[in-house]
């Protein structure tokens, strides 16, 4: 049984009714601590608020058929934002987290924060004329971003890698809300895929969920009995400083010799195969001059099968694996769920991480964990953030 303090049990009603989809008043309560007559009225007042709604009856038992509630998804419209380094992405959804439209652009030089909040508040301006709402319907605007953050403050604090200057300390939360005119909360990115994967899991009742991104740089959340694991600092990407190798290589000159990022990201495998080219190894890139060489060009060759990229992308996979196995020998997760363009690149790379992950982990007779793809791919952060959103929302 699930006891909830008065004050947030109306919340988390709503909450179990939009995670079970389609629900009775019965199967709540065999899961709240309240009266019949409470729950009658609980379920009775959010309908008559139309942030429920009756969908149909259910199957009987015997008696009279039972009525089956779901939320309206029509309530009100939840917005997702995702800031990253190569690119960014907003997403318009509803209360049932269906993707209603959606919108991706380059970070290029010219993003900085003030052209990237006038490109969302354009693009909302878009998703509300086609969808003919209103912009007093938006609950909000919740945003993943590369981290380092201040969570409370809605503050994006010294991200690397960023083609545009301008983003130190930017308070993006404040920024968001003055030109759209709705609340915005903030999360590092990692965390809002997590949010948005268990979502898309939500079937398979995983209870301790490990989300890994490799891509620029290497990212991992964790979540256990449906709740973010969170340290003393916003520190997502310090996990590519785990230490894979002591007498290894540092990542561009910097962090710890032998840390996890300098065996797996993007700009690794680029570096490695520009080298290798440069010292003449043969390769279908071989006619580039090295320093053009990116990592679309890399895929390219990956599946046409080119030896050289192809041991490189296994080298940095089977790395990736050793990493992830480190992981669940400390977290023990259900489920470790992959994802970023380094695992999307091609199936070798996450047949090769998961292979060697498994072999290195201590698992027993009764613990073996589960490994998955992420469902939402380049939607994860926009979804998971809008997520965010709807459960911090005072039903």
């Amino acid at each position: 049984m699930i006891a909830r303090s008065q004050t947030s049990i109306r919340k988390d009603v709503y909450r179990r009714i939009l995670e079970l989809g389609t629900v009775s008043k019965a199967e709540l309560m065999q899961e709240f601590t309240l009266t019949s007559s409470s729950m009658t009225r609980l379920l009775d007042d959010l309908n008559a608020q139309e942030i429920i709604r009756v969908s149909g009856l259910g199957s009987s038992t015997g008696g009279r058929k039972p009525i089956l509630f779901q939320t309206n998804p029509t309530y009100r419209y939840l917005l997702g934002l995702e800031i990253s380094r190569i690119y960014s992405t907003l997403g318009l959804y509803d209360m049932q987290l269906n993707m209603l439209a959606s919108v991706r652009w380059k970070m290029d030089p010219g993003m900085t924060p003030e052209r990237l909040v006038d490109r969302v508040g354009q693009e909302v301006e878009t998703f509300l004329n086609e969808h003919g709402l209103q912009r007093d319907k938006l609950l909000g605007i919740g945003v993943g971003a590369v981290g380092p953050l201040d969570r409370e403050r809605g503050l994006i604090q010294k991200p690397e890698f960023f083609p545009a200057s301008g983003w130190d300390e930017v308070p993006i939360c404040e920024l968001l809300e003055r030109r759209l005119g709705v609340t915005a909360r903030l999360d590092n990115g990692s965390n809002a895929a997590l949010l948005g994967e268990h979502w898309a899991l939500r079937g398979r009742s995983a209870r301790h969920l490990l989300y890994i991104h490799a891509g620029i740089g290497l990212r991992a959340a964790m979540m256990s009995e449906g709740r973010l694991i969170r340290g003393a600092a916003d520190a997502e990407g310090a996990v590519g400083q785990m230490i894979i190798a002591t007498d290894g290589p540092r990542f561009e000159g910097r962090g710890n010799h032998g840390a996890w990022e300098a065996f797996v990201s993007v700009r690794t495998l680029e570096h490695r195969v520009r080298t290798q080219i440069k010292i003449g190894r043969p390769s279908m890139l071989g006619g580039r001059h090295p320093d053009d060489i990116r990592f679309a060009d890399l895929i390219e060759a990956l599946e046409a099968d080119d030896a050289l990229v192809k041991e490189q992308f296994t080298e940095a996979a089977a790395y990736l694996g050793i990493g992830i196995a480190n992981l669940i020998n400390v977290m023990h997760p259900d489920i470790v769920v992959l994802g970023g363009p380094l695992i999307e690149a091609h199936p070798l790379v996450y047949e090769t991480a998961v292979a060697t992950a498994l072999k290195n982990t201590a698992s027993g007779r009764e613990y073996s964990p589960a490994f998955s793809l992420a469902e939402l791919k380049e939607n994860a952060v926009a979804a998971g953030a809008a997520l965010m959103l709807l459960q911090e929302w005072e039903v």
